[in-house]
């Protein structure tokens, strides 16, 4: 088998954290409320997460759609400016699939990591066909001499805020609900592409982003906000979709029209922000409808952006 070390980018080998255990998709409050527990335990340790890249599920589930909340990159990003001072993400593949729990905790996490102390959800499972959980963890840190803070979910009137409740609140069309649960806005990252710049002939010019591996949510029109490199912020009216006027392909993508803004964002990283969602996306009879209908989701999504957050947000 490939080397645990061989797995873990080399310039993060660092030993002796206090570690969170999970997947991490999204950085939701969940997330940070287990941070904040591992750090609590021993603050002074670093702080570090034990993840795997790509996700477990795009290995046992291929043919599943696309389901990330947080590409990996934008994962490690959010991680560090929660505090997080190493990410040790875990290149995981068929071979690493098949290692014991026992392998698990004494290679990865003691030998390799050399673990201080760890933390994790009540649910956490891994190793071979999930064969450790957190009993078997305990059992096993305590014989090493490895702390272990077993975390109760962060939960709201509707239960536990896991990943799985934001992807339900963005597929249902509630970016709002999931902007609640993750404690910040839901992004689609990606880089601005050439399209079909059919957007210019009717007078909204577009960038376009391809969905990647992100996760679809509901099809539609929404009010969005875009942050340049520089950090400015470009407000505008996106649909996410197939476009049937004007298409009929299979390929969902993100096509932004910004407002009072005409620079140039080709080859560009951008992450768009999901505010609100305007209406679900359909087949208009003619351009013109079409044009007229883009106006008037323009016009609401200027107000819908120029509103002052709720209160307590």
């Amino acid at each position: 088998m490939t080397s645990i070390a061989d797995r873990l980018d080399p310039g993060g080998m660092v030993r002796g954290c206090v570690l969170a255990l999970g997947n991490f998709d999204g950085v939701h409050r969940g997330h940070l409320h287990l941070l904040h527990a591992a750090h609590t335990a021993r603050p002074d340790a670093p702080l570090g997460v034990v993840t795997f890249e790509p996700h477990p599920r795009a290995l046992f589930r291929p043919d599943d759609p696309p389901f990330r909340l947080t590409p990996a990159p934008v994962r490690a990003a959010m991680l560090r400016a929660a505090g997080v001072q190493h990410v040790f993400e875990i290149a995981f593949d068929a071979e690493f699939s098949q290692l014991t729990a026992e392998d698990f905790v004494v290679q990865v996490l003691h030998e390799t990591l050399g673990a201080r102390h760890l933390a994790c959800g009540p649910d956490f499972a891994f190793g071979h066909r999930r064969g450790g959980n957190t009993s078997f963890l305990a059992e096993r840190t305590e014989a090493l001499g490895i702390g272990l803070t077993l975390v109760p979910p962060l939960a709201d009137a509707s239960g536990p805020i896991s990943s799985s409740r934001v992807r339900r609140a963005l597929q249902d069309g509630y970016p709002e609900r999931a902007t609640e649960l993750l404690g910040h806005p839901w992004a689609i990252t990606g880089v601005v592409s050439h399209g079909d710049k059919r957007g210019r002939t009717i007078g909204f010019p577009t960038a376009n982003i391809p969905l990647g591996e992100h996760l679809e949510p509901a099809r539609g029109v929404y009010a969005v906000t875009a942050m340049l490199a520089d950090g400015t912020a470009l407000k505008g009216v996106a649909n996410l979709g197939r476009r049937p006027t004007v298409s009929d392909g299979t390929e969902s993508r993100l096509e932004v029209h910004f407002f009072d803004y005409d620079g140039d964002l080709y080859g560009q990283e951008l992450p768009v922000l999901l505010t609100a969602f305007i209406r679900a996306e359909r087949k208009f009879e003619s351009f013109q409808a079409l044009r007229d209908q883009i106006a008037a989701d323009a016009s609401t999504a200027r107000t819908l952006l120029a509103a002052p957050p709720p209160a307590g947000a």
